[in-house]
């Protein structure tokens, strides 16, 4: 059973490949372990670099979905 801390949100809806994954990164340099990012994005790349670059690291992707015609939700969890 995972055990989250706290869940930090962060909007890059508009925001064009590569920055969503920027902001990404950057975000998670501010999370203890434990806490979860969800981060809400509309870039089409993002789809890929986002969990491939969670994958790299081991960040634990626990949610990952469109949640409308263009916006996407994934949640990663820092490790």
């Amino acid at each position: 059973r995972r055990v989250v801390m706290a869940v930090l949100e962060l909007e890059t809806g508009g925001l064009v490949c590569p920055f969503p994954l920027i902001d990404a990164k950057n975000k998670m340099k501010e999370l203890s372990i434990g806490d979860e990012l969800l981060i809400k994005f509309d870039c089409t790349q993002a789809t890929e670099s986002i969990p491939n670059w969670a994958a790299e690291n081991s960040y634990p992707v626990t949610r990952f979905e469109q949640v409308g015609q263009a916006p996407w939700e994934i949640v990663v969890q820092k490790q």
